[in-house]
């Protein structure tokens, strides 16, 4: 597919605005992928195309918090989570033909609230770990497996499940729940990407092109969340939940958005 320069030179814009954002709360699909969609691409080439640059973009924010030292290369707990996060994204992926994808959209603008009330309203979120509710085993079964089943089968809200999941079973704290989100999320995009790929879906074009402002956004998002911790974790959380819920909520698909364009059809 053969893109004009100027549409590849936004791509990259986007990716950069979007990197940042997502390495501190996630969300970035909320921009990417109705970029790539109006730069001409299909619906199905511009969800495979953003996890080309979502793997990149996770790739380029874990390594920054594993230098910082937010991740531990060499504890089997840590690849074991990531693994847990791919094999259920393979999962996902291979289910997606048999998977209530309509209920699911319906569903998950609600669980994005919640997710913000959560954050908003829920025990106060802290730097420091507290205390862990679930084992690394029974979560990497019990909610990376499962959030990356849903990456990979669906895909919008897992940054923020995974980071729901971290804070209030595994009981870490902001900054290393986001380092965490972050493997786990390049975990899953990894599996969803691979699929893909073999699939033919990727345009490498757009692609790469936003990968590169990715990869910057990324690092700058990575090295924000180290530097402000809870302060900026807490509310940009909040604030990427409830856009990506309106946004859901207001997609043609959903019963709400037609609810809506119904009542105002129906105004005189």
């Amino acid at each position: 597919m053969d893109l004009p320069f100027e549409i590849l030179a936004l791509f990259a814009v986007v990716g950069l605005l979007a990197g940042v954002v997502d390495a501190i709360a996630g969300g970035g699909g909320l921009v990417t992928v109705p970029t790539l969609l109006l730069g001409g691409l299909d619906p199905v080439s511009a969800i495979a195309t953003n996890k080309l640059q979502g793997a990149i973009g996770t790739a380029a924010a874990t390594a920054r918090f594993a230098q910082a030292g937010m991740l531990d290369a060499r504890s089997p707990a840590t690849w074991s989570l990531a693994a847990a996060a791919f094999a259920g994204a393979v999962a996902g992926a291979a289910l997606v033909s048999f998977a209530p994808v309509e209920l699911m959209r319906a569903a998950l603008p609600f669980l994005l609230i919640a997710v913000a009330l959560y954050f908003a309203f829920g025990p106060r979120l802290s730097d420091v770990d507290g205390r862990a509710r679930l084992g690394p085993v029974a979560f990497a079964l019990g909610v990376a497996a499962p959030i990356g089943a849903y990456d990979g089968l669906f895909g919008p809200g897992a940054g923020a499940f995974y980071m729901i999941g971290l804070v209030g079973l595994a009981g870490l704290g902001a900054v290393k729940a986001v380092a965490r989100t972050k493997l786990l999320n390049l975990s899953s995009n990894l599996a969803g990407l691979i699929v893909f790929i073999f699939a033919g879906h990727v345009v490498w074009s757009a692609g790469l092109a936003m990968s590169a402002g990715t990869l910057v956004g990324a690092r700058l998002g990575a090295g924000l969340a180290l530097k402000h911790g809870v302060g900026l974790v807490r509310p940009l959380v909040i604030v990427v939940a409830l856009a990506l819920s309106l946004r859901l909520m207001l997609d043609s698909g959903h019963p709400v958005g037609a609810l809506l364009r119904t009542m105002i059809a129906a105004t005189p």
